[in-house]
């Protein structure tokens, strides 16, 4: 279950509910209901930040593969990708800036 591995996953990383809840904009309540399985059917938004909020992958949060990501990820980074998220960056934005700062038009 999603909520059992967010769980285990923030209790390794001792952190707090409230941790994990400043680290990802969601409220506690949220995500306490998640992890006793009270809300099953979390959305893809919520477990990709999650994700990202504990540095691991959501492979692992949905299957339970693969727990560390293949890179670290600084805090500074996750904090950027979690604001983007919440203006509306989309991936296919943040690659075409990529693309443009790649060819020196920037």
């Amino acid at each position: 279950m999603i909520g059992d591995r967010i769980k285990e996953s923030r209790k390794t990383q001792k952190l707090s509910m409230g941790d994990l809840a400043e680290k990802t904009g969601f409220a506690k309540s949220y995500i306490s209901s998640i992890e006793r399985a009270v809300q099953s059917n979390p959305t893809i938004q919520f477990v990709e930040k999650i994700a990202l909020g504990l540095n691991v992958s959501v492979d692992y949060l949905i299957h339970g593969n693969e727990k560390v990501q293949s890179r670290g990820i600084d805090e500074e980074w996750v904090e950027l990708v979690l604001e983007s998220m919440d203006y509306g960056l989309s991936k296919q934005q943040f690659r075409e800036y990529l693309e443009l700062k790649k060819a020196n038009i920037l």
